[in-house]
């Protein structure tokens, strides 16, 4: 008894302990670890308590809202992901068969939790259907006729949000008709019926975000394009939107960062913080950059990404909390050098072009770091990948260990969402785990994401089954993560010497993502 009154003294005469008696309940739209572990692996660096569910009841929304239902009580706020609760994840919220009357039951689910739960700090994240702009046949992530149809898909919707807007000409008329004719209605009637049903359970969602049922909710259109399916969904909701306030819900060019922005939003709502964020674009073009899979400019996700995160933007870095240099194209371009089957290969001149790029973004984030400014790094030059360029450059100034965060994984508004929400929280993490987070970012988006997975894919190019062995290693994979395992560790020696304990695996069974774990 008297060891806890002395404890309960000290927490409120000093605050100390706050943090790590707060827990935060975290539920991923799926089991990738950019999805679900690495989120929480920053979080926990500043002392936090993060409960998950079992990963197996990510695709199981009953069992995953009794779950939620059991563990809500208990936690200070949650960070949820909506796709998972009502459609049993993000990748089945795009081909599930679902009922209407079973959708609006799980949504109804947040209003009940919210009766019983009165203060928690709920925190929920959806997406609008993708819409890719080409089929990949064996394609785990869209239904199986997209594979085929997908590309025709794509342009049938372009020509239709187009068509909204603005006029079609006699060429696009008669393009439109061919498409329609072409793409069998069944197809077409059972894409477009399922959009319809996530569409309405999204604004019944947004509804709740305007009643405070849900304290945030953030939308994502991911693999999105200006002209697009989902592009013309986001206008309906955006009109939709019209009287609910940034403060309560947006709608953003994403969707796999936010549960690191959400996270970061949660621990400056319970510390009661608002840091103050600072964004530096590369020369050219910078923020007015539209990336690929985006249909907005770059600095708008960026601005939109640092009030999720609940932050502010400010435009001065002697002001910021924490400083962001982004890699962008002069011109305005994404690359896709490591991002294609096979992968594409610089040409010289394209050398010198990076290389310049990198040179000059260098000697900016030097001198912000020896104005000791805190720094971080998001590299969207080339889709899913680092700019080798830029890391050469980082290294040889002895810079890599000096930056708060790095990004370089996946699409531009990933790479951003994430090392924003990290950078923001470093400010009050230890060297020691910055360094940690740190080199995970390399290993994964440096070492694997641009050169591994790289040579890799160029060695499978030569092989007959070489793609599908890209989508789905099958037989292939001890030998697959064996080869992954020699080049990363080869990698490592040369370029991150003073990282070793390590191995690398493939948790879906493929070469998009990978898994890093250390051997402490």
């Amino acid at each position: 008894m008297l060891k806890n009154f002395l404890i309960a003294l000290l927490i409120i005469f000093t605050g100390t302990a706050q943090a790590s008696a707060e827990k935060i309940l975290f539920i991923p739209h799926d089991n990738r670890p950019v999805s679900s572990q690495q989120p929480v692996e920053v979080v926990e660096q500043l002392g936090y308590k993060i409960i998950s569910p079992p990963l197996e009841l990510l695709t199981k929304p009953n069992e995953l809202w009794a779950w939620f239902n059991e563990n809500a009580p208990f936690a200070d706020a949650a960070v949820v992901s909506s796709d998972a609760l009502i459609y049993g994840g993000l990748i089945p919220s795009r081909s599930h068969q679902i009922d209407n009357d079973i959708l609006t039951a799980r949504v109804e689910n947040f209003k009940t939790l919210r009766e019983n739960n009165p203060n928690l700090r709920l925190y929920a994240f959806g997406s609008l259907m993708r819409t890719p702009k080409v089929g990949t046949p064996g394609d785990r992530e869209e239904p199986d006729y997209y594979g085929e149809y997908g590309t025709n898909i794509f342009q049938l919707t372009r020509l239709l949000d187009k068509q909204e807007i603005d006029k079609l000409n006699k060429t696009e008329k008669t393009y439109l008709e061919l498409l329609e004719r072409i793409i069998p209605d069944e197809i077409l009637d059972d894409w477009f019926a399922r959009r319809v049903k996530n569409l309405s359970a999204t604004e019944k969602l947004l509804d709740f975000a305007n009643d405070a049922i849900i304290n945030y909710f953030v939308i994502g259109r991911d693999d999105n394009a200006p002209l697009s399916q989902t592009h013309r969904e986001n206008r309906i909701l955006l009109n939709y939107m019209q009287n609910i306030p940034n403060a309560k819900a947006l709608s953003h060019a994403g969707i796999d960062e936010y549960a690191m922005l959400l996270l970061t939003r949660a621990v400056n709502d319970l510390r009661g913080s608002v840091p103050s964020v600072y964004v530096k674009f590369n020369r050219g073009k910078g923020e007015k950059t539209i990336p690929a899979y985006s249909d907005e400019p770059i600095g708008i996700s960026i601005r939109d990404e640092i009030i999720i995160a609940g932050a502010i933007p400010v435009s001065k870095p002697e002001r910021a909390d924490f400083v962001l240099f982004v890699n962008t194209d002069p011109k305005g371009n994404t690359f896709h050098f490591h991002n294609s089957f096979p992968p594409q290969t610089l040409t010289k001149k394209q050398e010198k072009y990076f290389m310049k790029n990198a040179k000059k973004l260098t000697a900016q984030i030097e001198d912000a770091l020896n104005k000791n400014l805190p720094v971080g790094v998001a590299d969207v030059i080339i889709a899913n990948g680092s700019d080798n360029a830029l890391m050469n450059q980082l290294s040889d100034k002895h810079l890599l260990f000096k930056l708060q965060t790095y990004g370089g994984w996946n699409t531009a508004t990933n790479t951003t969402g994430f090392a924003l929400g990290t950078g923001i929280l470093a400010k009050k993490m230890s060297r020691k785990s910055i360094n940690r987070l740190l080199t995970r970012r390399y290993l994964d988006d440096w070492a694997y994401q641009a050169n591994v997975r790289t040579q890799i894919a160029e060695e499978l190019s030569k092989r007959p089954d070489g793609l599908a062995i890209y989508l789905n290693f099958g037989e292939h994979e001890a030998e697959i993560v064996e080869r992954e395992n020699f080049l990363m560790r080869d990698f490592a020696k040369k370029n991150l010497p003073r990282v070793k304990n390590f191995t690398v695996k493939n948790p879906w069974h493929r070469m998009f993502e990978c898994e890093i774990v250390f051997r402490d």
